[in-house]
């Protein structure tokens, strides 16, 4: 994993043998993941809900594994989320393609970063305008949330079969291993439960909709890549399914602290923050649902691809709350 050259904050902590937060996180959503996916019969709304939550909340510690968390070994790690539960994205590429991800200063560049959600400029002048369409409405939070899933399972499912047909067998493996994990999440859906496979996989996709929410402004365009990376100053619910990610200037520059240290982290030096990041702040979800639910934050080409760089001011929410 790359670290940003020019922060000397960055290495991660020596992890601990065993991270009992993390763990014990991992077993409640496992069991409310059952509960959820059992719970059919009894109300279908509630195990619709449980369900889903409980797919994100494993998204989140899927990350929290990919970082190290909460052995001192990989594979055991890995082992512990194994079976697919959100079913299309195989935990070997996010692992790979997150981590690439992390070098900061590559953020938000649409060919390097891989998680960009900006596109080349050029490439967007060549795009129909019904594409445009999709893709302006895909830049607002809720745009995001119903057409974000689609649009970047698509793109995963196109590049990687790209790879593959070029003979990269490591991505192959890792389709091969979502596979089986798949298959594990199936034989109790399907065997062990009255919840039928659209139902979950509803609750699948509703589950990566959620995500969007964290991941809707995770990185902004600027000059300085120290300042790409948000804070949402949000302890509530939404804070603990993404298991506090919305601190994320603070993981950028601490990737191997566990996310129940993060806020701490940042309470312990939250001015010294956001000089970092230029006050790229938002107070809380819901500041950022009134914001942008119907409203774009950002163009879909690079705005600062589309002329030479220069110093722009394209700041969140500042800490005194004012856009």
């Amino acid at each position: 994993m790359h670290a940003n050259p020019s922060d000397d904050s960055v290495h991660p902590e020596p992890l601990a043998a065993i991270e009992w937060p993390t763990l014990a996180m991992m077993v409640a959503t496992y069991g409310l993941w059952l509960v959820g996916t059992a719970a059919w019969q009894i109300s279908a709304p509630l195990s619709l809900l449980v369900t889903t939550l409980m797919i994100t909340q494993f998204s989140s510690l899927q990350h929290e594994v990919l970082h190290g968390h909460p052995f001192a070994n990989r594979r055991l790690n890995e082992a512990l989320v194994f079976p697919a539960l959100t079913l299309i994205v195989p935990f070997n590429r996010f692992r790979d393609l997150h981590l690439a991800h992390h070098f900061d200063p590559n953020l938000t560049d649409p060919y390097d970063d891989p998680e960009a959600n900006y596109m080349d400029p050029h490439v967007w002048d060549k795009m129909s305008a019904p594409v445009k369409a999709l893709y302006r409405m895909n830049n607002t939070l809720m745009g995001r949330i119903l057409f974000g899933p689609a649009i970047a399972i698509y793109g995963l499912v196109k590049m990687d079969a790209a790879l593959i047909a070029k003979g990269d067998l490591a991505v192959l493996w890792a389709w091969v291993l979502n596979t089986l994990g798949v298959a594990l999440v199936l034989i109790w859906v399907l065997g062990f439960t009255a919840m039928p496979l659209w139902a979950y996989c509803v609750a699948a996709y509703a589950g990566f909709g959620l995500l969007k929410i964290r991941t809707y402004l995770e990185h902004r365009a600027h000059e300085q890549f120290r300042a790409r990376s948000v804070v949402v100053e949000d302890k509530g619910l939404l804070a603990l399914l993404f298991l506090n990610n919305n601190f994320h200037v603070v993981h950028h520059m601490h990737p191997g602290a566990a996310w129940y240290k993060l806020p701490g982290i940042y309470a312990a030096k939250r001015d010294y923050y956001l000089r970092r990041n230029d006050s790229y702040v938002y107070r809380s979800y819901a500041q950022i649902f009134r914001l942008f639910l119907f409203r774009a934050k950002d163009p879909v080409p690079h705005p600062l691809w589309a002329a030479p760089i220069v110093a722009t001011d394209q700041p969140g929410i500042r800490s005194s709350g004012e856009t």
